[in-house]
């Protein structure tokens, strides 16, 4: 639908729908929300437009060449017409040729698409939930039962006057129940669609009454259905439901949409496109691509729009020779979208499915939908407010310590840890050479920091794992944020342990602090340890920063989906956190009230560090049991940790270590 040929033959159809030689309208006419601009020029609404693409027929326009602008000017000016617009240009294309031509971007919309990776099922499992989709399961078969399904070839549609004639009809009914005005949906245009160059790709979807007699009657939902020039997908146009209830339209769209999902899938299509705008919507169907519009419009006297920075400059923290190199791998697969092209620039196999395929670079969808999942979490205040743009996803956590150090630390310059802590910081440190200063944590729980040893120490990067590991206790907040406020570094906060504490998280705060960045992980509470699923969480520019020496493809459409699954699905791992939670408890007082025991030190963690009376007796017990905990003696003098295992294996332990007395 981006082809030159398309979008000639689109603006013939939207010349036969306003029964015009050139395509010139009102903005009001094509449905163009300007509202933004009727301030500056309340005429811009209602006053005759050269249109200059395929709007209502085709969900994108091309942004045009300078030369393909030059004419588009040339014929205004032939025409008597002083607004021109462009609409529904990806904000992926270049506009630099619509800047330079005196156009401006008003209003914003997505386009939304369905990307078909795998069973229609498992993969709405995956996006929306078991819920919602049993809910769609459920209206598919009560829509099944009461309307019909079928497609027209519009070459073969002179043979069904009674659908045309239907669409006209629901399309004015729809425009009518609206408040719009004239509708460019109607019998002149269809019939030049069917003319077009798209014809030969293109049906109408049309759903009627099984107990109604006359057909055109009986009709309750129109569509116009393209198949993509490249045969990997389809698009879902131009629909219109005849039913007056609002709930019982939407209820019949959601279920015509679920249904062209599947009919794509068993066709072997890749996605399906289901138009744009109502993105919320949208994602409730499956959506998991959404490429941000705008369209562009010249008008008389119309102010030309200043490109305003989006906060996301590079970090200062960022090391020179990071500043000087981009992001690395193909630019062609950062660019959104992918879905509609054919891809013949990656030297894979074309014969061995989507395992052959390189993984999709684009995890703006994956960021929102783990931002929303722990938004929800306890104590994470602030976190609604961070966008995808504060959301790097990495081979786990541990990768995203490797990327932080790299990207904002160079060789020489300093890295605090606060032992006892998670070793790996120390360990990446080194490799990359950079020295490592101890300000071991005070206190007899371990939680205060040394904020004066730090800050002495001038760090490039400060980690601090909170909760802690090996220990399970929270840092003391009002020191974190001191050390935050005052150091002239960057303080990492590893909060992998972070979903089984009430103590509230720092990820809210991110936005705030230029030098914050706040590690998270899905293997602890989430359960995909397998998936090697990590994230970090930082103002844009130190994101970018991070991007610049990631590994291309390093977090594979495996790790994606079941990421995906899991945060839309987390009931299950948010229940079973509340299980580890109770048995963490029930561990605690037992281990407290063993002779074996010295002390059971706090936890807000899925573990307890147990300092032990006969410590190497009860390791060498759990050995000989067939029971592995983690011999933390050589940090903290006669300690072990002890993860938090199912009832069964927890009395395991405890068994094993009366055997000791």
């Amino acid at each position: 639908m981006r082809r030159p040929i398309d979008i000639d033959a689109l603006q013939q159809v939207l010349c036969a729908a306003l029964g015009t030689d050139a395509p010139v309208c009102t903005p009001a006419q094509l449905g163009v929300d300007i509202a933004a601009l009727t301030a500056a020029d309340i005429a811009v609404a209602d006053r005759p437009t050269l249109v200059g693409g395929a709007a209502p027929y085709a969900p994108t326009t091309p942004a045009p060449t300078p030369q393909a602008l030059d004419a588009l000017i040339e014929r205004a000016r032939s025409l008597g017409v002083s607004q021109l617009l462009v609409p529904h240009v990806r904000r992926t294309d270049d506009p630099g040729a619509l800047r330079d031509a005196g156009f401006v971007p008003v209003t914003a919309d997505s386009e939304c698409v369905v990307r078909l990776t795998e069973d229609v099922d498992d993969l709405l499992r995956g996006r929306v939930g078991a819920d919602r989709l049993r809910e769609l399961r459920a209206l598919h078969e009560a829509v099944s039962q009461d309307f019909t399904w079928e497609r027209i070839r519009l070459s073969e549609l002179s043979a069904h006057g009674w659908a045309r004639e239907a669409f006209v009809a629901l399309h004015r009914q729809a425009a009518e129940r609206d408040g719009h005005g004239r509708t460019p949906y109607n019998a002149d245009a269809l019939d030049a669609l069917a003319q077009g160059a798209p014809a030969d790709r293109t049906e109408l979807l049309v759903r009627r009454r099984e107990e109604v007699a006359d057909a055109q009657d009986a009709v309750v939902q129109v569509a116009i259905l393209v198949r993509s020039h490249t045969g990997r997908g389809t698009y879902h146009l131009a629909g219109a439901v005849g039913l007056d209830d609002p709930g019982a339209r939407r209820n019949l769209e959601d279920a015509t949409l679920y249904r062209l999902c599947l009919d794509a899938r068993s066709s072997g299509l890749a996605w399906v496109h289901l138009g744009s705008g109502d993105a919320e919507r949208k994602r409730g169907l499956g959506a998991d691509l959404f490429i941000p519009l705008d369209h562009w419009l010249r008008a008389p006297d119309l102010p030309p729009t200043v490109e305003e920075g989006d906060g996301s400059a590079l970090s200062r923290f960022a090391t020179g020779p990071v500043a000087a190199v981009p992001v690395p791998g193909p630019a062609r697969f950062r660019r959104q979208p992918r879905f509609d092209t054919i891809d013949l620039s990656s030297n894979t196999n074309p014969f061995l499915g989507a395992d052959a395929l390189y993984p999709h670079l684009d995890t703006t969808e994956l960021a929102r939908t783990y931002l929303a999942a722990i938004a929800e979490l306890p104590g994470h205040q602030g976190v609604d407010t961070l966008s995808p743009e504060h959301v790097l996803f990495s081979s786990g956590s541990v990768d995203g310590v490797m990327l932080l150090l790299a990207a904002l630390a160079s060789p020489g310059e300093t890295v605090c840890v606060t032992p006892p802590t998670f070793p790996l910081y120390a360990h990446f440190a080194r490799v990359l050479r950079l020295p490592v200063v101890d300000a071991p944590l005070r206190g007899d729980d371990l939680r205060e920091l040394d904020v004066a040893a730090i800050l002495a120490a001038e760090p490039r990067v400060t980690f601090l794992c909170d909760p802690n590991n090996p220990v399970g206790t929270r840092l003391d907040r009002a020191q974190v944020l001191d050390l935050v406020t005052r150091t002239r570094g960057i303080v990492v906060i590893d909060e992998a342990y972070a979903e089984f504490s009430d103590t509230p998280s720092y990820a809210g705060l991110v936005a705030a602090h230029d030098n914050l960045i706040v590690l998270r992980t899905l293997s602890k509470a989430w359960g995909l340890a397998g998936a090697r699923c990590g994230i970090a969480l930082a103002r844009p520019g130190l994101i970018d920063a991070l991007r610049r020496v990631q590994v291309p493809f390093g977090f594979t459409d495996a790790s994606q989906r079941a990421a995906r699954h899991r945060l839309t699905n987390r009931e299950e791992a948010l229940g079973s956190v509340r299980r580890i939670r109770a048995e963490r408890d029930r561990m605690a007082s037992a281990l407290a009230e063993h002779p074996s025991v010295e002390r059971v030190f706090p936890s807000e963690t899925n573990f307890l560090l147990v300092r032990l009376h006969k410590h190497e007796q009860v390791m060498a017990r759990f050995a000989a049991a067939g029971i592995v905990v983690a011999d933390t003696g050589f940090v903290i003098p006669a300690t072990c940790r002890i993860s938090i295992g199912d009832p069964r294996a927890n009395d395991t332990l405890l068994a094993a270590l009366s055997s000791v007395l």
